[in-house]
């Protein structure tokens, strides 16, 4: 009863949310709706009262995001700014990204979305000899490169989107409607997910692990780029032309990401359990803590994969007539579904731990893997428009 009482004396003695804000989140807040106040004005006609909605309602939701983890900020006003930059090196002529230097070696979406790959590759390489040797500056470096390639990646997406309305306003829409564009979000999401653990547990040890799955979506990003030109944006199917699009996609994406990390961190897992005494096991951070890592991060994906489902459903019956038909692509979604929350139900009400679920959540990469890119390679149905 003391330590219930000690407890409850605690809470109530700890200062509320709003009284622990400082200057610099209320800066945050009043920034993110100054920023979405901006782009409703300047392009209001272009957009219809879901996309308003969706509009403020991120830009609210990134208040409380920023106020939890403060490095947000940081990189949010590097994207606004460059993103800001270039749009107006663009002014209303496609052309100027072939004529104006920033333009054709920074700033257009190519040029960003370029960098963002060979940021990523280098962190994946600093990562991985700050492993070996246990160079801590090798480490920052990692990181250092991880955030400047989310933020060159982010600003590729953003100038992607005006491209596309200069192109026309018919052809004109967000960024994340084929496997291209969805991989460069992929490997965005995957990367600040990372980081945000790597700050949370206060180790680097892990980021080699988690960079390499990163680089691998670039690799193939590269190939699909220069061997299908599927950097050439396109008008969207009728299929695609929703509201629905712009919440059910990223939702689903910060799953996948999720997934990805806590498999690479299984990886990890499962050869430090192997050989505890080995060369990569003394550089890891103990199994409780990448144990909990995966839990934390399978838990985040089942959340946001379990609404991208629900929301997908709903696009469904707008655009099919029926919230659920057995596609391919439903079909192997339910199978992840079903796949993760299984693994969450064992760990909760089961007490498993450790190996056996490192073993699943690295399973389970390749069942997320067939059903985010097999699918479209081998099967057809509903969803062919994004097939390779």
């Amino acid at each position: 009863m003391s330590v219930t009482h000690e407890y409850l004396e605690q809470r109530l003695e700890r200062p509320s949310l709003v009284a622990r804000l400082g200057v610099g989140d209320w800066l945050w807040a009043m920034a993110l709706i100054a920023g979405a106040l901006f782009a409703h004005r300047r392009y209001a006609e272009l957009m219809d009262i879901y996309e308003i909605g969706i509009l403020y309602g991120t830009a609210i939701a990134f208040i409380p995001l920023g106020w939890a983890w403060k490095p947000l900020r940081g990189l949010g006003v590097v994207v606004a700014a460059l993103s800001i930059g270039s749009v107006s090196l663009y002014g209303s002529e496609l052309a100027a990204g072939e004529s104006r230097f920033f333009l054709k070696y920074l700033l257009s979406s190519q040029s960003a979305i370029m960098w963002m790959s060979a940021l990523f590759v280098m962190a994946t390489v600093a990562y991985w000899f700050g492993f070996a040797t246990r160079s801590e500056f090798t480490y920052k470096v990692g990181s250092a490169l991880t955030w400047s390639a989310a933020a060159m990646g982010l600003v590729g997406l953003m100038v992607r989107w005006r491209e596309s309305y200069l192109i026309s306003p018919d052809v004109g829409h967000i960024p994340v409607s084929n496997l291209y564009e969805v991989f460069i979000l992929f490997a965005i999401i995957t990367g600040l997910l990372y980081l945000y653990y790597e700050k949370r547990y206060a180790t680097r040890a892990m980021g080699a692990f988690a960079l390499t799955v990163i680089s691998g979506a670039v690799a193939f990003l590269l190939w699909y780029q220069f061997e299908r030109g599927a950097h050439e944006i396109q008008p969207l199917v009728p299929a695609l032309q929703s509201y629905w699009m712009k919440i059910h996609v990223p939702a689903n994406f910060v799953g996948y990401g999720a997934f990805a990390l806590a498999a690479m961190v299984g990886v990890a897992y499962l050869i430090a359990d192997s050989r505890p005494a080995g060369f990569i096991a003394k550089r890891l951070p103990s199994l409780t803590q990448m144990d909990d890592v995966m839990y934390k991060a399978i838990a985040l994906g089942f959340a946001f994969f379990t609404v991208a489902t629900v929301l997908g459903a709903m696009w469904a019956a707008e655009a099919w007539g029926g919230y659920w038909s057995w596609d391919p692509k439903e079909t192997w979604a339910l199978i992840v579904w079903l796949n993760y929350a299984a693994w969450l139900h064992l760990r909760l009400t089961k007490g498993w731990r450790g190996r056996p679920l490192a073993w699943w959540a690295v399973v389970g990469l390749f069942v997320t893997l067939f059903a985010f890119l097999g699918v479209n390679m081998f099967l057809s149905g509903l969803h062919s428009y994004g097939s390779l």
